[in-house]
């Protein structure tokens, strides 16, 4: 039986008016698999996921979550496919409290209720700071928050926007933690667009490189001579 894959774009082409970033880009994440994409910054990998969630007008290309196509679909309606994505520009709305931008990140038919033992579980000091404007957490309490909202929506894929990013070692291994038992116990398929390259291969199946909006290499992440590989890609 054919595996059908949980995300799949094919042939992406996207930009910022006459400024093409994202050129024939193809790739399918698994179901229930950690895949990362890797590359230096101006690379074009926010601006990937930005085109996946309909956030940039694709110009080329499409885009399946599953059996659906989502290609040139409204952001909101993308959204709906049960996908939770976490950007790396600031995505909390610092002047509401840490409950309602949890709230403001549930389907209409998740309680948030449901969701918080999950919380406690992995991020202890999210419930404790439910009432205090989101804007007065910390660097890393604001990650916390993000990673949350994104769970609580029980999710079946998450495109993560370098979340490791200032992060202190012990917080970045906690993220990794998470990242692993959303994909081994929740069955949540992941795009994860790192610059940390211990952090991606410390939680990722594969990955892919994107080098001036193309990819030039992808692989295992088990392969013993995927590091080397990585490294050359990034360094050249």
């Amino acid at each position: 039986m054919v595996s059908i894959p949980a995300l799949k774009f094919a042939h992406l082409e996207s930009g910022y008016g006459d400024a093409k970033v994202i050129s024939d880009v193809s790739l399918e994440i698994e179901q229930g698999e950690i895949f990362t994409i890797l590359g230096k910054n101006g690379m074009g990998k926010s601006t990937l996921l930005k085109t996946i969630m309909g956030f940039l007008k694709l110009e080329k290309g499409t885009v399946h979550i599953g059996l659906d196509n989502i290609t040139g679909k409204k952001p909101y309606t993308i959204a709906r496919q049960s996908i939770s994505y976490i950007q790396q520009e600031q995505a909390l709305f610092q002047d509401l409290t840490v409950e309602e931008n949890l709230l403001l990140g549930l389907p209409k038919n998740i309680i948030l209720a449901d969701g918080v033992d999950l919380i406690k579980q992995h991020f202890p000091i999210i419930p404790q700071r439910f009432q205090q404007k989101a804007g007065s957490l910390s660097g890393g309490e604001q990650r916390m928050l993000l990673m949350s909202r994104a769970l609580v929506a029980s999710p079946k894929i998450m495109l993560i926007d370098e979340i490791s990013e200032g992060l202190q070692p012990t917080m970045i291994e906690r993220m990794a933690n998470v990242l692993k038992i959303a994909r081994d116990e929740l069955g949540v398929s992941i795009l994860l667009i790192e610059q940390n390259l211990d952090f991606a291969l410390s939680v990722a199946d594969r990955y892919a490189v994107l080098k001036l909006g193309q990819i030039v290499d992808v692989g295992t992440v088990s392969d013993k001579q995927s590091r080397t590989n990585i490294k050359f890609h990034l360094e050249v």
